[in-house]
């Protein structure tokens, strides 16, 4: 998968440095989920690379999906994606993308994994205590994951905070195998 990210990096920097230029970079994310979509459908999936399939057709087939929320921008860059044999990486290009605008934003996407539901009050000191420590904005999304026994899992950006019971049950076996 890395190798994925690498190819698709030069891509999400460029289109990042030409929204933020236009001041677009809400629009540009909206597009590039809509693509990531798109690639992400199996049916399309089963087009792209496929030899009987041309670059043209596969250009068209894109567009006319994504009809009018594709401007002349957006239009070229899938052009340019499916002409290099790019356009599979759409779904990593729009991750990158999308850490590129958080990072300008000062904005940090934080995922708690619990294994119970997780309330909006536990959300809202969750994010507050994250800010504090961060110094950014922090935007939070919740799952449950009930292999966690108790406790959560939080993901910010490259830091993670793991207070599950699995986890720390984890440790303790660490520690007394040594």
């Amino acid at each position: 998968m890395a190798e994925k990210s690498t190819i698709a990096r030069p891509y999400a920097l460029a289109i990042f440095k030409l929204a933020e230029e236009h001041k677009q970079l809400p629009q540009w994310s909206d597009t590039l989920v809509l693509m990531a979509a798109i690639v992400e459908d199996p049916a399309m999936g089963a087009l792209i690379g496929n030899p009987r399939v041309t670059h043209g057709q596969l250009r068209d087939l894109f567009i006319d999906v994504g009809g009018e929320c594709f401007d002349d921008k957006a239009r070229s860059l899938i052009n340019i994606l499916i002409e290099n044999d790019r356009i599979a990486l759409l779904p990593e290009i729009a991750a990158l993308y999308e850490r590129y605008r958080a990072e300008a934003e000062h904005v940090v996407q934080a995922e708690v994994i619990s294994a119970y539901e997780v309330s909006a009050e536990q959300e809202k000191a969750i994010a507050t205590a994250l800010k504090a420590r961060l110094g950014k904005e922090v935007t939070i999304s919740s799952r449950v994951d009930e292999s966690l026994i108790g406790g959560a899992v939080i993901r910010a950006g490259d830091m993670v905070i793991d207070g599950s019971v699995t986890g720390h049950l984890g440790r303790l076996g660490t520690a007394l195998s040594q």
